[in-house]
């Protein structure tokens, strides 16, 4: 019985990810790259597609995966739109954030702050959130404040 309700999540798990095709991503990349247009900003571009702007690099040792980090964010649409905002920080466990979070965490160290753009691949996807359209791409300015 466990077995089966096991296969039955993992089968919904699967079918309910979608994986963009080459052409979706590069539209993504394509919408980014305007955007980053009419800014006067410098963005690295990561293999995976995420933009970001290391503004504070942080100090002490590199933020690792198996970490706990506490953080404050502001996270906003290309139209400048915003749809979330914790000016008091939050806690998670970094292998539980989005792909985005985790992959701009480790770039950092406790007090860094980063800006990063970052395709739905790599925030939620096909799912429709309250607040985020699905296939969104998310702009964020996070701040480490903890890690342990």
């Amino acid at each position: 019985m466990i077995r089966i309700a096991f296969l039955f999540i993992l089968s919904i798990a699967i079918c309910g990810c979608k994986t963009y095709s080459d052409e979706d991503k590069r539209s993504f990349d394509k919408q980014i790259r305007e955007y980053l247009s009419t800014k006067k900003r410098s963005f690295k571009r990561s293999s995976s597609g995420l933009y970001y702007e290391i503004l504070d690099q942080g100090y002490g040792k590199d933020i690792l995966y198996t970490d706990k980090v506490t953080f404050t964010y502001k996270g906003y649409f290309l139209n400048g739109d915003v749809f979330d905002e914790q000016k008091k920080p939050v806690e998670f466990e970094v292998r539980h954030l989005i792909g985005a979070w985790k992959e701009a965490m480790v770039l950092l160290k406790p007090g860094g702050k980063i800006h990063m753009i970052a395709p739905p691949q790599l925030c939620y996807g096909e799912r429709d959130l309250d607040d985020i359209p699905p296939n969104s791409i998310l702009v964020y300015e996070l701040e480490v404040t903890g890690v342990e």
